[in-house]
C-alpha cells in the first residue's frame, strides 16, 4: 500500500499513566485525529477490543485499525505460552484488517516505573540474545502465517534501547522479524534514525514519528530522570517528545533512506495534552510530515 499517515492515541490520553488525559474522550479523540489529516489509529487503553465493537467506534471518522501494542515476556516464557498470551490482541489485529503488530519485550523493562532512572534500565547479556532472538523469531513465523508481520518497538528503559541493542536483536532473528523504527526512540536511545532506516531498510515495516526536544533530553540524562518524568516534562515546561518538526530530527534524511516504503507512518508523540494541545500539535506533526514525505521523494 502506499505510506499512509497514522496516529497513537498517546497523545490524547496517555497509557502508562492513565490520569494523563484521562478526562478526555474517545471520540475526541478520533474526531481531531481526523480534522488534522490521518487515515488511521493505533490501539490504546480506551478503545473496544472487540471487532464489531472497534469497528463502530472508528468507522464515523473513516479511521483505520493501524496495529496495537502488544507487551511481551519471551525472556521469562517460550514460543507456544507467549503466543497463547498473544492470542486475543493477533485475533483481533486480523479482525481489523491490521498487517503489522507491535511487539516489545517487557519482562524486565523500567519505562512506566517513574521510581527509576533510565540508567537503570535492563541490558541483555551478550549470551542471551540467541535464545531470546530464536523464541522471537518463532512467534513471528507463526504470526506471519496468519497475515500479521511482527514489528518490534525498539523503546527506552528497555532491552533494546540503544543502536547495539537495535543491531544485536537484528541479528539474532530472522526474516519473519521486522523492525519498527521509532525515530524518537532511536535519537533519544544514542542513534541516527536516518542510518538505522538504511542498514534496515528491507526490514523495516512500520514507522513512528515523534521528534525530541534536545535541551530536555540532555536535562534528562544529566538528571538522572525516569521515563515518564522526562516524558511529562518539569513544572510547566514541556516534555521530550514532540510531533515532528519540533525538535532535532531530520526527517527529509530519514525518508530518504526510506525510498520504496510503503505502510504506516505513525506520529505517536506522547506529551501531557495539558500543556502540549493535542489537535494543535497534530496538525503541525502532519503538515511537517507531508512536507518531509514530499521533499524525499516518497509521496
Amino acid at each position: 500500500m502506499p505510506i499512509r499517515l497514522g496516529a497513537n492515541p498517546i497523545g490524547w490520553s496517555n497509557d502508562d499513566l492513565q490520569h494523563i488525559g484521562g478526562k478526555t474522550p474517545l471520540e475526541t479523540c478520533l474526531r481531531e485525529a481526523k480534522e488534522a489529516g490521518f487515515e488511521g489509529m493505533e490501539l490504546g487503553h480506551k478503545f473496544p477490543r472487540e471487532p464489531e465493537a472497534l469497528k463502530a467506534a472508528l468507522a464515523p471518522f473513516g479511521m483505520a485499525c493501524v496495529s496495537g501494542w502488544y507487551s511481551a515476556e519471551l525472556l521469562t516464557r517460550d514460543a507456544d505460552a507467549e503466543m497463547r498470551s498473544l492470542r486475543p490482541h493477533l485475533d483481533l489485529l486480523k479482525a481489523m484488517g491490521s498487517t503489522v503488530l507491535v511487539f516489545a519485550e517487557t519482562s524486565n523493562a523500567i519505562h512506566g516505573d517513574r521510581s527509576k532512572p533510565l540508567s537503570a534500565r535492563p541490558v541483555m547479556a551478550a549470551g542471551a540474545w540467541a535464545k531470546f532472538g530464536r523464541r522471537l523469531t518463532e512467534v513471528a513465523d507463526r504470526t506471519l502465517a496468519e497475515g500479521v508481520r511482527v514489528v518490534y518497538h525498539h523503546h527506552m528503559g528497555t532491552i533494546v534501547e540503544s543502536e547495539a541493542d537495535i543491531d544485536a536483536l537484528m541479528t539474532a532473528t530472522g526474516p519473519s522479524v521486522h523492525l519498527l523504527l521509532d525515530t524518537g526512540h532511536a535519537t533519544w536511545g544514542g542513534a541516527d534514525p536516518a542510518a538505522l532506516a538504511r542498514r534496515y531498510r528491507s526490514r523495516i515495516s512500520h514507522v513512528h514519528a515523534k521528534d525530541v526536544r534536545r535541551p530536555v533530553m540532555e536535562k534528562a540524562r544529566a538528571q538522572g530522570w525516569s521515563f515518564l518524568d522526562a516524558v511529562l516534562g518539569e513544572g510547566a515546561e514541556l516534555g521530550v517528545y514532540t510531533v515532528p518538526g519540533d525538535g532535532m530530527v531530520d526527517y527529509v534524511s530519514v525518508f530518504r533512506e526510506l525510498l520504496g516504503y510503503s505502510g504506516w507512518v505513525v506520529v505517536e508523540a506522547e506529551q501531557d495534552p495539558e500543556k502540549a494541545n493535542p489537535l494543535e500539535y497534530a496538525k503541525r506533526g502532519v503538515a511537517h510530515l507531508r512536507a518531509a514525505l514530499a521533499e524525499a521523494g516518497l509521496s
